[in-house]
Order: C-alpha cells, then structure tokens, then sequence
C-alpha cells in the first residue's frame, strides 16, 4: 500500500472513531434518561442494572476518547515522517 493510501485510510480511521465516539455518547445520554426516568417510576431492577451499564459505557466513550487522541498523534507523525505535505495538493 503506497504512503497517500496509507494517510487516506487513517483519515478513513479517525471519521470512523470520532462517529463511534459519538455513537457511545448518544447511548450514554439514552442511559441517563432512562436512569432519570426512573427515578419518579422507582423499579428497583433499573435501579440496580442501570448504574453498571452507564459505567461501562462511559468507560467505552473514555477509551475511544484516548485511542483517538493517540491514533491522531499516530498520523500526524506517519505524515511528518514522510513528508506528506509535498505530496498533497493544498487547493484540492
């Protein structure tokens, strides 16, 4: 695979988790209403299985959250190295 396919394939890589990162996020916001929602329904099974399940993907968005910021660090390094700037049109 040449260099330029490389980047546009990490750029593809970067879309795909920032969507994911933001997938997560939707999912942990529909976790909190449900949790608040609950609140005024009182069901204790909710009550009990809700908090895990909001952790865990909390902890999901703060993992992709890294392994984005690092995979940006990745590729900004990857395009440096090999002098990509010179081989990408500015006005494309």
């Amino acid at each position: 695979m040449e260099k330029l396919q490389k980047l546009e394939l990490m750029d593809k890589i970067l879309r795909e988790l920032d969507d994911l990162k933001h997938s997560q996020t939707s999912v942990l916001k529909k976790i909190a209403q449900i949790e608040v929602d609950n609140i005024n329904l009182g069901v204790a099974l909710l009550d009990k299985k809700l908090p895990d399940i909001h952790e865990e993907v909390d902890s999901s968005v703060q993992i992709v959250t890294a392994l984005q910021e690092e995979f940006q660090v990745y590729r900004e390094k990857f395009f440096t190295d090999n002098k990509m700037s010179s081989m990408i049109d500015p006005t494309a």
